[in-house]
């Protein structure tokens, strides 16, 4: 699983506060433990009014990445802001993201395409977010016809289905999992990724409903997530997943995990 820190955004209350008080060591802090969790990319958003986006963004990429080697996920809905950030990022990262809407893939494609980077792509358009598997799937067939344009390879895109909430679907996650299974189909060498807590909004323990969720999404082909890597529930679930489906050689990524004490169940 290629794990994407959630931790470092603006919208989680906590990390607002830091972010307005200028609290350089809570943010670095966040940094060096979900790395420490073994996180593939940190994800790096302001959530902040857009007049001062471009200032504070920088100020954290650069805090974040002097504190961890870590790649960075530049994470904003401004395709033309994290553009501009590229160049203050030490090495290539996860981009966060584009998707149909407007002309967020004609602006962030052709910036990277002779690069390292990777993209997260949601499977949205300016019509909102499609509510059949065939329509996002429509989707998904426009944006890999604008990666083959730009010469971006499958494997450089984390495709985000778009996991929404479990209280307010009408056939649960089946929609999303038929999603997943038909992309990976597709191209096998492509990623597929997505907030797994989105799923859990407005339902009592949410972490169950997050871990069982997880399951199901990396038996259908989800090899991408964005969480919180310092969940070790979450975490250990998504590693016996892997290694119960015969992706983890002898459990030696499990074992590790479990030596490291990145995963376990909580003490009460």
């Amino acid at each position: 699983m290629i794990i994407i820190g959630e931790k470092i955004n603006g919208s989680i209350p906590s990390m607002g506060r830091a972010i307005a008080a200028k609290d350089e060591d809570h943010i670095r802090n966040m940094a060096i433990k979900q790395a420490e969790a073994g996180s593939d990319f940190i994800d790096v958003c302001a959530s902040v009014p857009p007049e001062v986006e471009h200032d504070t963004l920088k100020w954290m990429l650069d805090l974040v990445q002097n504190a961890v080697d870590t790649p960075l996920s530049v994470d904003s809905p401004n395709p033309e802001l994290i553009v501009q950030m590229l160049p203050f990022v030490k090495k290539p990262g996860l981009i966060n993201s584009v998707s149909m809407e407007g002309n967020k893939v004609d602006i962030v494609f052709p910036a990277i395409a002779d690069t390292k980077w990777e993209c997260v792509a949601l499977l949205c358009d300016d019509s909102g977010i499609p509510q059949t598997a065939e329509k996002r799937l429509q989707v998904f067939d426009a944006l890999m016809a604008k990666a083959k344009q730009y010469g971006i390879d499958p494997s450089r895109l984390h495709i985000d289905p778009l996991v929404e909430m479990l209280c307010t679907s009408e056939d649960g996650v089946n929609m999303v999992i038929d999603v997943i299974k038909e992309i990976k189909k597709r191209y096998p060498t492509i990623h597929v990724t997505g907030a797994i807590s989105n799923v859990s909004f407005n339902l009592p323990l949410r972490k169950i409903i997050n871990q069982a969720f997880a399951v199901l999404a990396i038996n259908a082909g989800m090899d991408s997530a964005i969480f919180d890597p310092l969940d070790k529930s979450l975490l250990g679930m998504i590693y016996a997943t892997e290694a119960l489906l015969g992706e983890d050689d002898y459990c030696i990524e499990y074992i590790t995990a479990y030596r490291e004490e990145r995963i376990g169940i909580p003490k009460k």
